[in-house]
């Protein structure tokens, strides 16, 4: 196995070199584009390096890196649309570089196009390969839509936010780990270990993500914080201060989460003191540590060597130590 920064180049290399200039050219432009605004690419990068984990080497895996990544994309093109999303990573999103019917049609082609870099595998693992693929992406649309549902319902549970971030975040994943573990050809056990690894690292990656955007460092978070506070988002920080409140602030956090102002500075601050007074703050940072270990555990269920183990946990910690 190698350091975290050889899959990264590898999988970078990759995408520059993709073949995408093809005609129609409104129809492909738009994917080369938004597969060249880069991001993360975590998912990818944890593919080829469950591969290697289970001692394959990693460019065997890269096909199915390939898929994950460009169905990870087609989904933030039609998120985009459906957000009215002017900026991703920085730059003007599809539907505004081009127009919201070239976003979809690219975001089509996008789905087709990473179930057809599986077809590189022999038959036994592309079935594999394919059949969590079509779970995995209907779960995502499932969670979409949970996400869509919540904006206008004030009974939403934790049980059911949970839910909508395993399927709409953390499924994805757990599927990119699978996948090379699907290619390595290693145990069903191995298999199903480390998708469980990953799912729960997902849970506890949304929920750090939840608790960043209200308290994380503007400087090192990459995001606007406060802008689920702007947008009145019923995240895991709401719905644990609602859960804790006393009546007036109960009263004061649906008052805040009904308005709209100009300026959303003292709204910010107000919401941010009532997840803190409510404890809703620090239950949050424990279910963050309650997934990551559940994560953790989940290791000592697959059958590789401890250093392979100490490697997957030191990536764990170091995604959930992102600066706040």
């Amino acid at each position: 196995m190698h350091a975290i920064s050889h899959y990264q180049d590898i999988v970078t290399a990759h995408f520059k070199s993709l073949a995408l200039k093809k005609e129609p050219k409104n129809l492909y432009e738009p994917i080369q584009y938004i597969l060249s605004l880069g991001g993360k690419r975590l998912r990818p990068v944890l593919t080829l390096m469950s591969a290697e984990v289970f001692d394959v080497d990693c460019q065997k895996a890269l096909q199915a890196a390939t898929a994950v990544e460009v169905f990870h994309n087609f989904s933030l093109i039609h998120d985009d649309i459906m957000d009215d999303a002017p900026l991703r990573r920085g730059n003007e999103t599809v539907h505004e570089k081009w127009n919201i019917n070239t976003g979809i049609l690219s975001g089509d082609a996008m789905l087709i196009l990473a179930y057809q870099y599986f077809e590189e595998y022999e038959p036994t693992i592309f079935r594999e390969l394919a059949k969590l693929f079509s779970k995995t992406a209907l779960e995502v649309c499932e969670g979409q839509q949970y996400d869509v549902d919540f904006e206008t319902r004030d009974d939403v549970t934790i049980a059911e936010y949970l839910k909508m971030i395993e399927y709409k975040t953390a499924v994805l994943v757990g599927a990119s780990m699978k996948m090379g573990a699907i290619v390595a050809q290693t145990s069903v056990e191995n298999a199903n270990a480390i998708y469980d690894f990953g799912l729960n690292l997902g849970i506890a990656f949304q929920l750090q993500d939840d608790y960043l955007d209200a308290f994380g460092n503007p400087e090192t978070f990459g995001k606007q914080v406060g802008g689920d506070i702007i947008e009145n988002k019923k995240t895991y920080l709401y719905l644990k201060a609602m859960e804790f409140a006393s009546a007036n602030e109960k009263e004061q956090l649906l008052h805040l989460f009904s308005i709209q102002p100009s300026d959303n500075t003292d709204k910010i601050s107000s919401v941010k003191e009532i997840f803190n007074q409510t404890g809703a703050s620090e239950a949050t940072q424990n279910a963050i540590q309650n997934y990551t270990f559940k994560a953790f555990e989940t290791l000592e269920k697959m059958n590789i060597g401890n250093d392979k183990k100490a490697i997957l946990k030191a990536f764990g910690e170091k995604l959930m130590s992102r600066n706040v």
